[in-house]
């Protein structure tokens, strides 16, 4: 489930374009409730989409959903929007004004795509679960002219076991399961409640599994005030599971929602999620992010802790946002947005005492010298930072001058040193004059 409003002016992402690495992922409009399947060896991503309240509803504190996008990326790094893939103006079963695209899912099956998503129905009430088929991950999708007859909730999540069964698993209340035909757009049996699940607070968002032999059933629930990602376990897809701990405990931010997915890429499990970062005053506006996820030899999941940094690696030619920190000092650093009304525009982080530092790991500087290095950066009274690697007293590659000015800019410096291959890089304040700092980026060409 998911969407709301913000009165900020969203840029739309035109599809082709890019978003980097760090948390959240997708940097220019919001993004919720995402699952990530893997297709043909690329990552793929699909999100729901927040988008601000029209003005034409009364009720501004909700989630207001239209469409869905698609993103791939081949490094869990570089991220590329293929534009929107289903709209709800354009399914023939779907309330055009209701803004109800909530959380969906995608799998494949035969050669063919299909998209499963959640909808309100044009006639009558509540939401229908619908299915778009495509030939590629990227689309186009085709929207079927019904949705899934006998199914009536939110939130799919399709899974297909080693024996070719496929299974719909969606949420209404509490969490209901059936079997899909091979077709993967009708019902092989009725819906049935998952049993042995919380039943006390709200439980949604179910997201299904199998590892070694067992069988996941993942799903967020509020055990007191806000969502956290729990999960059960079990030897079959339709239970019984038995719950047995937490994913991800309920974010700092008070984020009230979390949906999410576990997937193995290239050997590592991630656990993709969404929190308000970009929203702090709003979280119907949310953000998707990815950290890695951990499991112990018996099969349990180790806790999730969320990061800003996220995960992937870095090229130290990029923007490389230093305020998604992998770690700062005890004291003297704070970041902020840069703009409350765009916060796409992201952060900046202030270092104010003397040897503070902030850092973020995993920076490929590659096999060819780079000469310089750049950072956008600005200090009322001009201030010092040091760029080192590796520890806050590593090799010093450059020394910048920062001048006095409110107002962030650009300052170029020559590097003193270099060393080649991937590195954690350090930001270091040389002086106690205050510097904000927003992104570093280090060039092959000299000042």
């Amino acid at each position: 489930m998911r969407y709301l409003k913000l009165s900020i002016a969203i840029t739309a992402m035109v599809a082709g374009t890019l978003a980097y690495s760090q948390n959240p992922v997708i940097r220019d409009q919001f993004t919720a409730d995402p699952t990530a399947r893997v297709f043909n060896g690329k990552m793929y991503l699909f999100p729901s989409h927040d988008i601000p309240a029209p003005e034409s509803f009364p009720r501004k504190d909700w989630f207001f959903m239209a469409d869905y996008h698609v993103f791939s990326s081949s490094n869990l790094t570089d991220w590329t929007d293929h534009g929107i893939i289903v709209s709800q103006d354009k399914v023939d079963w779907v309330n055009p004004t209701s803004f109800s695209m909530w959380a969906p899912d995608c799998i494949e099956r035969n050669g063919k795509y299909y998209f499963y998503f959640p909808a309100n129905v044009k006639t009558g009430r509540g939401f229908g679960i619908g299915v778009a088929i495509a030939d590629n991950p990227e689309g186009p999708y085709t929207p079927q002219p019904e949705p899934i007859a006998g199914v009536r909730g939110i939130d799919p999540t399709v899974f297909i076991d080693k024996d070719g069964q496929a299974y719909i698993y969606y949420s209404m209340g509490r969490i209901f399961v059936a079997k899909l035909k091979e077709n993967m757009t009708e019902l092989a049996s009725d819906p049935v409640v998952v049993g042995d699940l919380p039943t006390k607070g709200l439980v949604e968002g179910p997201f299904f599994f199998e590892r070694n032999g067992i069988y996941y059933m993942t799903y967020p629930h509020v055990e007191n005030t806000v969502e956290r990602l729990e999960y059960a376990m079990g030897d079959n897809p339709l239970g019984p599971f038995k719950v047995t701990g937490v994913i991800m405990d309920e974010t700092p931010m008070g984020t009230w929602t979390n949906h999410h997915s576990l997937v193995q890429y290239n050997d590592q499990w991630y656990l993709f999620y969404h929190n308000s970062a970009y929203s702090p005053k709003f979280d119907k506006n949310r953000s998707v992010c990815i950290d890695s996820l951990f499991f112990n030899e018996d099969g349990t999941i180790r806790k999730v802790i969320p990061t800003n940094r996220g995960v992937g690696i870095t090229s130290a030619q990029t923007t490389i946002e230093i305020d998604r920190f992998s770690q700062v000092s005890p004291a003297g650093v704070t970041v902020a947005l840069i703009d409350t009304i765009n916060p796409f525009r992201g952060w900046t982080a202030q270092l104010s005492g003397p040897g503070s530092w902030i850092s973020y790991n995993a920076v490929d500087f590659g096999n060819k010298k780079l000469k310089s290095v750049r950072v956008n950066a600005s200090s009322v009274t001009g201030g010092i930072i040091q760029i080192r690697l590796d520890n806050p007293a590593g090799l010093l590659l450059a020394e910048i001058e920062i001048p006095g000015n409110t107002a962030l800019s650009n300052v170029d410096a020559k590097l003193k040193k270099y060393s080649k291959g991937t590195h954690n890089l350090f930001v270091v304040l040389k002086d106690g004059n205050p510097v904000n700092i927003d992104w570093v980026q280090f060039r092959k060409k000299s000042k």
